[in-house]
């Protein structure tokens, strides 16, 4: 009986090391696939893979572009709007001031009430230089936002 066990214990002692050895051997195996692999195909897989990226990368960033381009044309005819809205307004109520002046002191002379309109039209183009200021500023945000798009 003793011979017995010694015998399976040997064998099963063989088959672990021959397993151990094949895990090991197979490892290797691996590493020179691995090496052939890269040596050989690596090159054109990265290549298209960076091929890949940059076409996905110009898509995004041009959709970006066009967004901000856009919310930038949205918010700038909003601004026009509410500036002539506000122009017109008091435009409006400038006419309706010289008209009650005159009423009220009829001795003003048609000088005096050109004067006054001259001043609220002066103000008025103080204002529309303003704006065009403001939309200059804007169109070179939006000119230095793509620059960054295209860099990044």
């Amino acid at each position: 009986m003793l011979n017995t066990i010694n015998t399976r214990a040997g064998t099963v002692g063989d088959a672990f090391l021959a397993a151990s050895r094949q895990a090991w051997l197979a490892g290797l195996g691996a590493a020179v696939v691995t090496r052939d692999w890269a040596q050989n195909e690596a090159g054109t897989v990265l290549r298209t893979l960076v091929k890949e990226g940059t076409a996905v990368e110009s898509r995004a960033i041009r959709i970006v572009g066009d967004q901000v381009e856009t919310s930038f044309a949205k918010a700038n005819a909003l601004w026009k709007q509410a500036r002539d809205t506000v122009t017109f307004t008091v435009k409006e109520y400038a006419d309706t001031a010289v008209a009650l002046v005159k009423q009220t002191l009829p001795g003003t002379s048609p000088k005096r009430v050109t004067a006054v309109r001259k001043a609220v039209r002066s103000r008025k183009a103080v204002r529309v230089a303003k704006a065009k200021t403001a939309k200059t500023r804007s169109t070179r945000v939006v000119k230095k936002v793509k620059r960054a798009a295209k860099r990044a």
